[in-house]
């Protein structure tokens, strides 16, 4: 008997007529582990990984494999979006049994849910570097019913060991060197193709949206170079829009083709703040920013937002053909015959050269990938462009994998709300809201929050510390985009429920509540994969929420939790990008530039007025911006006595005067407050932004 039939995961879903008799990660597939005294075969993957399908279609759907799991084994299957907690425990496990990980993740544990051999994909057939599945199923077996001492040994050891890997790593001295980190990451910097370290290259979200705080010379080299060289490599989809999860090569040519809502959310704010970044007097540079940040916006409005408003998690890697059969990435290749047979042959021997779409090819069957050369004539390859997405639409699509992930909607919300401003785009600000409001009213249920949910069907699993965190971050980004309180105090609920079921002893967080199915190990991440640690997450909430609100307990709260990422970030600043950014912003304010309060009183409350969208694009990194109308409520103290339509810019005691144009505002805006209290304006950095 298959019990995935009503999984709220489409992954799961997706093995629910497979004969391997899977349970979902549970109680009761514990319980009947221990009843039968049989090992646990966990199985942990995705939706949208090529692999997890690779050995589904190979081994999972086999009756010979399931005839050696069902009588030996409890087959658990799990999607690590919809339980990072489970994800991250056995990840763990897998790389200290092998030295690596990836998905499919798959384990062998005792009854009692300890690891003792793991491993990744496995092939129906061995090969020189991994055995076949059925002989480990085999080997796993008879060891069990053989050598079962050696097996509970080692997960006793395992177990043991892998306490230490969620302890805090520990700090050096009181005060973070941010030279020395930002020298760090230099070092590993690929000068020729951007980004970091050698194939395979992830964007590296966070450390590059870091690296644009200061403004600093180098550091804004290192991102601007990566993010324009991600922006022109086949990681980037340059007819739809939106990334792709990581290039195989260390030139961004050729991707790993699943789309991930968690990256481009990411990706999206970082892109908005990089155009900031970009000097008046380098045009193309802001063009070819604008170009990815709207091509990430429209890609989630149109392939991403569910009926409901939410954000579906990703899309498949794999196309099916017409027969069934999968090909990773066809859907996004080319060859010059198929850009004449859509363009024609003048604007097809044009889209060859500037997309380097070339007769052997840069991907596999003489297919290309597409990068964009040169700089082209924006409005042809706007034409050229809409014609290939038009012909792309006829062929056979990825799937897409519906479930809506609280945290992944959370930065969308954020991010959208970010663009919006920046560029003018009502319809982005309103679907950060209509995300908002569906994840408060699915999401949110009996004063907690839950991860995930599918076609508005909420699932089981209570919300993990990213959840609470990103929710709150963009519940308060929505506040003061929009003016509405109401999502202010909502983001408050968030947090007030999420600081007692996170909090760590040392003033840190873990990502599991202290009232969720224990595992071996309680899990507790200190590093970006890919996306901010729980304890990032939520140090970025209090430190919004706690500016918005007046709420000075959250701002301590946030600092206590960031020395407890000191270690991390000085030992692996390349893996802690979220953390390096708060210690960016919090060492400009060591040098008067404390995160200010930015009000904007508009006499219609519109969000889109010239001086709002001004403030947006010239506050630094930290400010809390709040647009409302004269006498607005619940935002604390923030309104009152503020009559005049203008900007009111405060940094901790200090207050600016009202700003009515653009010159004053940006004084206020990048005054740094000396430790007396009074405003140097003579230091005012606005650096790049315009």
């Amino acid at each position: 008997m298959n019990r995935l039939h009503d999984a709220t995961s489409p992954y799961l879903r997706l093995h629910a007529d497979n004969p391997i008799d899977w349970w979902e990660w549970g109680p009761q597939a514990l319980a009947e582990a221990r009843r039968t005294d049989r090992p646990i075969l966990l199985s942990v993957g995705y939706a949208s990984c090529h692999w997890c399908h690779v050995m589904a279609e190979e081994s999972f759907s086999d009756p010979d494999i399931a005839a050696l799991v069902n009588p030996n084994f409890v087959a658990i299957k799990v999607d690590r979006e919809e339980r990072p907690d489970v994800d991250a425990v056995f990840m763990s496990a897998t790389q200290a049994l092998t030295g690596s990980g990836g998905w499919p993740m798959t384990v062998f544990c005792t009854p009692d849910g300890r690891p003792f051999f793991a491993g990744t994909y496995f092939p129906p057939q061995a090969n020189a570097q991994q055995p076949a599945f059925a002989d480990v199923l085999v080997a796993i077996t008879e060891a069990w019913r053989d050598r079962r001492d050696e097996a509970d040994a080692s997960a006793t050891a395992i177990s043991q060991a892998l306490a230490e890997v969620f302890e805090p790593p520990a700090g050096g001295a009181d005060r973070l060197n941010v030279w020395e980190v930002q020298q760090q990451l230099s070092a590993q910097f690929d000068p020729i193709h951007g980004g970091f370290g050698a194939a395979p290259k992830f964007p590296a979200t966070q450390v590059l949206d870091a690296l644009l705080v200061k403004g600093e010379t180098g550091s804004l080299d290192v991102a601007q170079r990566s993010l324009e060289a991600m922006a022109r490599g086949g990681i980037y989809d340059q007819l739809g829009g939106g990334f792709h999860r990581y290039s195989v090569d260390a030139a961004w040519v050729v991707p790993h083709f699943e789309k991930m809502l968690y990256d481009n959310a990411l990706l999206l704010g970082t892109y908005a703040r990089s155009w900031r970044r970009a000097p008046d007097h380098d045009p193309l540079v802001r063009w070819h920013r604008e170009r990815v940040v709207r091509g990430i916006a429209g890609w989630l409005g149109r392939e991403l937002r569910t009926d409901g408003g939410g954000f579906a998690s990703s899309l498949d890697a794999d196309s099916l053909d017409a027969l069934g059969q999968p090909h990773e990435g066809i859907y996004y290749c080319w060859t010059p015959a198929l850009l004449t047979d859509a363009l024609g042959a003048e604007d097809g021997d044009w889209a060859a050269e500037v997309f380097h779409v070339t007769n052997h090819g840069t991907f596999e069957h003489g297919l290309s990938t597409l990068q964009l050369r040169g700089n082209p004539d924006p409005e042809r390859l706007a034409e050229v462009t809409e014609k290939l997405l038009t012909e792309r639409f006829t062929r056979y699509a990825p799937a897409r994998d519906d479930k809506v992930v609280a945290a992944w909607n959370g930065w969308a919300i954020d991010s959208l709300c970010f663009a919006a401003m920046i560029f003018g785009e009502p319809q982005w600000l309103e679907w950060a809201r209509e995300a908002a409001e569906y994840v408060w009213s699915v999401h949110w249920v009996e004063g907690g929050l839950r991860r995930s949910s599918l076609d508005g069907q909420v699932g089981p699993t209570d919300g993990f510390a990213d959840d609470y965190g990103a929710t709150a971050l963009g519940f308060a980004r929505l506040a003061g985009t929009v003016g509405d309180s109401v999502w202010l105090h909502r983001a408050r609920q968030v947090l007030e429920v999420a600081l007692p079921r996170f909090e760590a002893a040392d003033g840190g967080f873990f990502d599991a509540a202290a009232d969720a199915e224990a595992l071996f190990a309680r899990p507790r991440g200190f590093m970006d994969d890919p996306t901010p640690s729980g304890t990032s997450a939520l140090i970025s909430a209090l430190r919004l929420v706690g500016l918005m609100a007046d709420e000075p307990g959250f701002v301590a709260r946030a600092d206590r939790a960031a020395v407890t990422l000191r270690g991390t970030l000085e030992a692996s600043p390349r893996f802690a990008g979220a953390a390096l950014a708060d210690a960016l912003v919090a060492d400009e304010a060591r040098t008067g530039l404390r995160p200010a309060v930015a009000v904007v009183v508009d006499s219609a409350a519109d969000p889109f007025a010239e001086l709002t969208r001004a403030t947006w694009r010239m506050a630094p990194v930290g400010t809390a911006v709040i647009t409302g109308a004269v006498g607005a409520e619940g935002f604390a103290h923030h309104f009152e006595g503020r009559t005049t339509p203008a900007v009111y810019v405060c940094r901790g005691e200090t207050c600016f005067d009202p700003a009515t144009d653009v010159k004053p505002l940006r004084t206020a805006l990048w005054s740094r407050v000396g430790a007396v209290g009074a405003a140097r304006e003579a230091d005012a950095d606005p650096g790049c932004y315009s």
